[in-house]
């Protein structure tokens, strides 16, 4: 199929994409790297008379340590993210799950603010964002304001953006210390969504006490989840008396909306979430515990 005709429009800036955004309306959607947008105008799932392609706009690409902060455009490319150098030093969970991002192509054209403001459930990008507490930058025409990671995933490709305005870029917190990070995540076919992942960053102190963690988890519920009852009942435990399979138990707590679907019913995602989340605590705490990555 082909998508249905649409007004296509190239802005020179994003107070322009703004401008016009505000100018269309309801009619009008932001095109970063279209490789959601795109399928879904094809198979008529979605339709909009004006495109807004933001794809080429220098101001929203870039990748910037500030203070203890990474800051990343939103229009930077998952290509670019994967490879770089000062993001896999200062937010190692991004690229750990770069390379479960659909396929080389999808990411050489897709973008980071593209997969978070997309807000799919089983989304990598929006799951690293919610577990590390990133904060999202946006704009209107009213100004700039910031939306944390907690407050932006409302439901099942939705978010908390007013329909005016537009993802610029995406503050991620960097961990330091005896810190790990782990990704695990199950699908049918490598690049296919997610059935259940999970994401785990730990960080000890000197006696080996869990003194911080975040636990998130995709394909779970109708957005990116935390297991915020497993994150609690790890902090401040020695590291050593805490079973990796209790933690994955734990995580799989409190979800009551966890699909049940042509892929796996929803008891069948919650033991293989559990597997996920089990998986990479074991990875994340011995990362934490030795200083020495596998990935």
């Amino acid at each position: 199929m082909k998508p249905a005709a649409f007004d296509y429009h190239r802005p020179d800036d994003i107070d322009d994409a703004v401008g016009l955004l505000a100018e269309l309306g309801d009619d009008a959607k932001i095109l970063a790297g279209g490789q959601s947008l795109v399928p879904m105008l094809a198979m008529r799932l979605a339709y909009f008379d004006h495109l807004i392609d933001v794809s080429r706009l220098p101001g929203l690409r870039g990748i910037d340590r500030r203070g203890d902060e990474l800051w990343i455009g939103a229009g930077t490319t998952e290509t670019t993210v994967g490879a770089d150098a000062q993001v896999r030093q200062d937010v190692p969970l991004l690229t750990r799950v770069t390379p479960f991002v659909g396929h080389f192509q999808i990411r050489n054209r897709g973008t980071l603010g593209g997969s978070i403001a997309h807000a799919d459930a089983a989304g990598e990008y929006p799951a690293v964002a919610l577990t590390l507490d990133a904060v999202m930058e946006v704009q209107s025409p009213r100004g700039c304001r910031e939306i944390a990671a907690a407050d932006f995933f409302a439901g099942v490709w939705e978010t908390t953006m007013d329909p005016d305005e537009v993802l610029t870029g995406v503050r991620f917190p960097v961990w330091d210390g005896r810190s790990g990070f782990a990704v695990e995540e199950f699908s049918r076919r490598h690049g296919d969504f997610a059935i259940a992942g999970a994401l785990v960053a730990v960080q000890l102190d000197d006696r080996d006490r869990v003194s911080r963690c975040a636990i998130g988890l995709l394909g779970m519920g109708s957005t990116v989840r935390r297991a915020t009852a497993a994150e609690v009942a790890a902090v401040g435990r020695p590291v050593g008396e805490l079973v990796p399979e209790e933690i994955g138990e734990a995580a799989m707590s409190g979800l009551d909306d966890v699909p049940n679907d042509l892929q796996g019913s929803a008891s069948y995602r919650l033991k293989v979430g559990a597997a996920m989340a089990t998986r990479a605590w074991t990875r994340a705490t011995a990362e934490a515990a030795t200083g020495a990555s596998d990935a």
